[in-house]
């Protein structure tokens, strides 16, 4: 494909504009059409970022002939409908994470991307972000080897708030969102499959029917283990950290940034063509579509992070 690709994107929220910024800095790609919950906010951010089709409605982008793409950036509970409903309309279709907030949904997703035969990825960012491409690499060609990762992702959720401290209309997830990060991070680092994974949930909060804080346990078949703590009511510092133990050397990486155990900066600024794991995520998702090949992230590839998160699930439901 030679042509620009013409783009839709769904949730125009806090992190949909995440990826109208990176976009702007991607070759090839025009954002044709923005689905949005309210229209007039929809139209306002349309008109900021010159697209020229605003809509409530994500069937009239996809009744667009000239759209060929489509990243979802809306609720967790719509994204498995909206991607099987773009997969159907004959669209490529990038998900932000989780893909869905079941097993079942997930495995729906993979079944139509593969008779399909389109394009279908999922947001898993930490896989695209400099620090942990950094890593990846080394680990790749033998010179480091994991054996713990122990990870913290720490945000002050008391009340249903979005990143940008704005109220939201739906209910994010500890364990179907934010833990998908790691669980997939750690398979993908520690060169394995997880054999082992275990959870505790803290109490669930009243209005939010939610557990605020988490704890996750995983052994990878490589035999490295990662411990996962989660919280809602961490009134900072914010974010998610993670160490990594190895064989040679630990290192601690938030979002694109890099220190190893000494707290020395480790220069991740050559290791792709921009610092922003979000428009390096959107750029796998052009360059599998141009090339026609599976991206880095595809559905199908990020599908066990999803059996083992219906495992804990599973787990957490037992616990009363």
């Amino acid at each position: 494909m030679s042509k620009t690709i013409k783009v839709a994107l769904a949730g125009a929220g806090a992190f949909g504009t995440k990826h109208l910024d990176a976009m702007r800095r991607i070759d090839g790609v025009e954002v044709v059409s923005l689905v949005g919950r309210e229209i007039d906010k929809t139209r306002a951010v349309a008109q900021q970022y010159g697209v020229r089709h605003a809509t409530t409605d994500l069937a009239d982008s996809l009744a667009l002939p000239e759209v060929d793409a489509v990243i979802l950036c809306t609720p967790t509970q719509m994204h498995a409908a909206q991607a099987l409903q773009c997969l159907r309309a004959g669209k490529h279709v990038e998900v932000e994470i989780p893909l869905a907030d079941s097993l079942a949904d997930a495995q729906a997703v993979v079944d139509e991307q593969r008779r399909s035969g389109l394009v279908a990825m999922v947001g898993h960012t930490r896989r695209f972000n400099p620090s942990h491409q950094w890593l990846h690499r080394r680990i790749a060609a033998g010179e480091l080897r994991v054996q713990q990762m122990d990870v913290q992702t720490y945000f002050f959720r008391r009340s249903n708030m979005n990143a940008l401290g704005q109220p939201r209309s739906w209910t994010d997830h500890l364990l179907w969102h934010h833990a998908a990060h790691t669980v997939d991070l750690f398979a993908w680092q520690s060169g394995g499959e997880i054999v082992q994974a275990h959870a505790l949930q803290g109490p669930i909060h009243p209005q939010l029917g939610i557990a605020m804080d988490m704890s996750i346990q995983l052994r990878s078949s490589s035999g490295a283990i990662c411990t996962l703590s989660l919280s809602f009511n961490n009134d900072g510092p914010l974010g998610t950290f993670f160490r990594y133990i190895c064989d040679h050397g630990t290192y601690i990486a938030r979002y694109d940034d890099l220190v190893d155990g000494k707290d020395q900066p480790i220069d991740v600024s050559r290791v792709d063509v921009s610092m922003n794991g979000i428009e390096l995520q959107d750029r796998e998702f052009f360059a599998a579509i141009r090339e026609g090949r599976e991206p880095n992230a595809s559905a199908a590839s990020v599908l066990p992070c999803y059996r083992v998160l219906d495992g804990l699930e599973r787990q957490l439901a037992t616990q009363g």
